[in-house]
């Protein structure tokens, strides 16, 4: 497809892509994703999905973007870098995962992806799409590497040889053809284990996937059970999601400030000592997260974390 000033509409999408703030963007075509299917059904046969039983329904719209919305023929993949040197100031304070440290990244990405949207529809008025941001079911990294941004590193998550593995994924469906990228087919892991030897907990599978059930980031951020007390130790201080493997990761050794205001750390969180954290009360809690990831969390879980890992640091 082409625009009446002859610049494919891809082309276009891109260099708005841009403009909006996103860091990386690619299109695949919105085939039926049947690699991954096994794989998927085969991780949630053996658990390791934990708590997350919605990763076993609708498996179908996972790996086929047709059906979760019809006509679809282009799936538009973008990546937010959101990495920061910033860091907590406090010695042997709760600690919590840089893509939480400023506004949800769910609000931030779906509000720049609606404008891309309306971009596309003035290119192209017959276009329709659909947002998705992590809550659909979509299976995003794959996507994403389909689109040509990156491939899994050994921790499952993706990596870009440009900008590392911090950045957040975006996804438009659309009912258009546009020109494609090529998918990502290198392996840049090479022989490197760091990610999967320094995890404390030893969740990382040697075929790119994460055991949930033994996840610092998934047992702080999603799981509806206190986190079990054998592997408090392996905690590491996290409260709310987990850094370490990414940390480690050669491909982020250069990774750069990301330029998104909202996600910046707010420096009230950034100066809280040990004491604010464990007198953190539940009104404070929804006051100070109101906007951040971790107000999906229920407090009483995010207390306990708090309390854990205070007393092994203590």
């Amino acid at each position: 497809m082409t625009t009446s000033a002859d610049k494919p509409i891809s082309v276009l999408i891109k260099e708005k892509a841009a403009d909006l703030g996103f860091d990386l963007c690619g299109i695949a075509p919105s085939d039926i994703l049947v690699e991954q299917e096994s794989v998927l059904r085969g991780w949630c046969s053996a658990g390791m999905n934990g708590d997350m039983g919605y990763l076993e329904r609708d498996i179908e719209k996972r790996i086929n973007p047709g059906q979760l919305f019809p006509g679809a023929k282009s799936v538009i993949v973008t990546g937010l870098n959101y990495y920061t040197s910033k860091k907590q100031r406090g010695v042997g304070v709760p600690l919590i995962s840089k893509y939480a440290y400023g506004i949800d990244y769910h609000d931030v990405i779906k509000e720049m992806l609606s404008e891309l949207l309306s971009f596309i529809k003035v290119l192209s008025p017959e276009t329709e799409g659909k947002i998705c941001v992590d809550s659909a079911p979509l299976l995003e990294k794959a996507w994403a590497q389909k689109a040509g941004l990156g491939w899994p590193g050994r921790h499952s998550i993706l990596v870009n040889d440009k900008i590392g593995s911090y950045f957040f994924l975006g996804v438009l469906v659309v009912n258009s053809k546009m020109e494609y990228d090529l998918p990502s087919g290198e392996d840049h892991c090479g022989n490197c284990r760091l990610c999967i030897d320094s995890c404390p907990a030893c969740a990382i599978n040697n075929n790119r996937t994460i055991d949930a059930r033994k996840c610092i980031s998934y047992l702080t951020t999603v799981s509806k059970s206190p986190v079990p007390e054998e592997l408090v130790p392996e905690l590491k201080g996290m409260v709310f999601g987990c850094d370490i493997c990414q940390d480690v990761c050669p491909w982020n050794k250069n990774a750069q400030q990301h330029k998104i205001p909202e996600f910046e750390l707010p420096e009230k969180i950034e100066i809280m000592n040990s004491n604010e954290w464990i007198r953190l009360s539940e009104e404070q809690f929804k006051v100070l997260f109101r906007r951040s990831p971790i107000a999906r969390r229920k407090y009483h879980l995010f207390r306990e974390n708090v309390t854990n890992v205070t007393k092994f640091n203590g």
